[in-house]
């Protein structure tokens, strides 16, 4: 039910003409409320759950955290969801193979929420994933996992803002949360946000979160805020997929002015979708074992 909503969520913002034969703003309300509604998680046997914890006073600022069992300063997977910046949440499909495979591996998991536009736009929503991040860092102890070895990993939307976090950690250091050691970006397309707005069509749900200004678009844009002090990343993205922009294009320009700036970054494209970029990573393959290399290669 709850994935049924979320499609007709996506639905109302692609395509407003449909959206527009129906009473659109309480039918749009009622589906974005009961799509925050959490659904159960899978966890491996023996796992801690600490669910919905707060780290601001909006009902979407909260996340779950997953540590395994006897823990003692374990490296975390921080794991932002998409959505379109207007939809999705910390139980969306894909946090289960994740936890599937790296808990038994001995890292903790943090699924997190931020708001969604119009109520925020996108740079808000990268300093709540930045709060919810020095949140887990200042609990560290308490929850026995290690502040210095955490790893930010996001899918589409949530790709994209892990992406401008890393290009620009001072949004980090400004939330008091500490450097993780890497970016995982899921599949972004929007990592040149100034060239995805110019582009003949855009679709809604992009000028729904970046509206018309181009000097919103240059602050929200990872490609345009990438200085020497960026976070090293791996950019996944969809060979398969090909508008507004193609993510792989994006993701060799973003790779190439990291490469002129020192800063390392790796590219691996995938065919596949880009829900499967998100739903595979996990699952036993080829695939799962490139970012899985980087990401132990980054915590040691």
């Amino acid at each position: 039910m709850k994935t049924l909503l979320r499609l007709l969520l996506i639905t109302a913002f692609c395509f407003p003409s449909l959206a527009d034969a129906q009473p659109a703003g309480d039918r749009i309300a009622r589906m974005r409320g009961a799509s925050r509604q959490d659904r159960p998680v899978r966890v491996p046997a023996g796992t801690q759950s600490f669910l919905n914890l707060a780290y601001g006073p909006d009902p979407a600022q909260r996340f779950d955290l997953w540590i395994p069992e006897r823990a003692r300063n374990a490296p975390v997977v921080f794991y932002v969801h998409g959505g379109g910046w207007a939809n999705g949440g910390k139980d969306n499909p894909g946090i289960e193979t994740k936890l599937a495979y790296w808990i038994p591996r001995g890292y903790a998991v943090v699924s997190t929420n931020y708001r969604w536009v119009p109520s925020v736009n996108p740079i808000m929503q990268a300093e709540d994933v930045a709060r919810a991040l020095a949140k887990v860092q200042r609990n560290a102890r308490k929850w026995h996992v290690d502040p210095s070895r955490v790893v930010l990993m996001g899918h589409s939307a949530g790709a994209h803002l892990v992406a401008l976090l890393g290009a620009n950690p001072r949004m980090l250091t400004d939330a008091g949360a500490r450097r993780p050691v890497g970016i995982v970006s899921l599949d972004a397309g929007a990592l040149n946000v100034p060239k995805l707005m110019s582009q003949r069509r855009v679709p809604p749900l992009y000028t729904n979160a970046f509206g018309s200004d181009p000097r919103f678009w240059a602050r929200s844009s990872p490609l345009d805020q990438l200085g020497r002090d960026a976070v090293p990343m791996l950019i996944v993205c969809s060979s398969t997929r090909h508008f507004p922009t193609a993510p792989c294009v994006e993701g060799r320009e973003f790779a190439g002015k990291a490469a002129r700036l020192g800063v390392p970054m790796r590219m691996l494209p995938q065919a596949k979708s880009h829900g499967e970029i998100n739903h595979d990573l996990g699952e036993p393959s080829a695939y799962t074992n490139v970012v899985s290399q980087v990401i132990d290669r980054w915590v040691k």
